[in-house]
C-alpha cells in the first residue's frame, strides 16, 4: 500500500484526478477524518472538505505508473 497526501483544492483539480486515477486497476480510498471514500467517485470526493490536503491510500503493486499519474497533485 501507498499512503501520500493530494490536494484536490479545485473543481477542476478534482475531474481531472479521477480521471487520471480511473484507468488503473487499483483501489484508491481518500480518508479524511473518520470517512473513507473510494477516490475514483466524483460525489464522493464533493462529501469531503477539500479545501486541505487528504490522505490517499493506494492499493497496488504497481506503483511507479500510478505515481507519475497523481504527481500533480501531491500535496507539497
Amino acid at each position: 500500500m501507498i499512503a501520500v497526501k493530494i490536494s484536490l483544492n479545485s473543481i477542476d483539480k478534482v475531474k481531472s484526478f479521477v480521471n487520471d486515477i480511473s484507468g488503473f486497476n487499483a483501489e484508491f480510498d481518500l480518508v479524511s477524518g473518520r470517512y473513507v471514500i473510494d477516490a475514483k467517485s466524483i460525489m464522493g470526493i464533493f462529501s469531503l472538505d477539500i479545501s486541505k490536503p487528504i490522505d490517499l491510500n493506494i492499493h497496488t503493486d504497481d506503483d511507479e505508473e500510478i505515481m507519475e499519474a497523481i504527481k500533480p497533485y501531491l500535496a507539497e
